[in-house]
């Protein structure tokens, strides 16, 4: 599933997270591919499907999807 960068940094930033938002924002692409990028994210500390239970799922965010 694409989710796009600026949801996961502001996630990052919500759970106060300034540093690995910063670290996101210079490694991830625009719109972020949970499978194609999941060791990237893992590396984050984000696990894949819990992005997609947050952002993608009805949770966290209001259920906002990547577009």
């Amino acid at each position: 599933m694409q989710i796009d960068k600026s949801q996961i940094l502001d996630l990052l930033r919500q759970q106060g997270d300034h540093d690995k938002a910063q670290q996101a924002d210079q490694e991830l692409p625009q719109q972020v591919d949970t499978e194609q990028h999941g060791g990237l994210l893992q590396r984050l500390g984000l696990d894949p499907s819990d992005l997609l239970a947050k952002l993608g799922g009805g949770g966290g965010l209001g259920g906002l999807l990547g577009r």
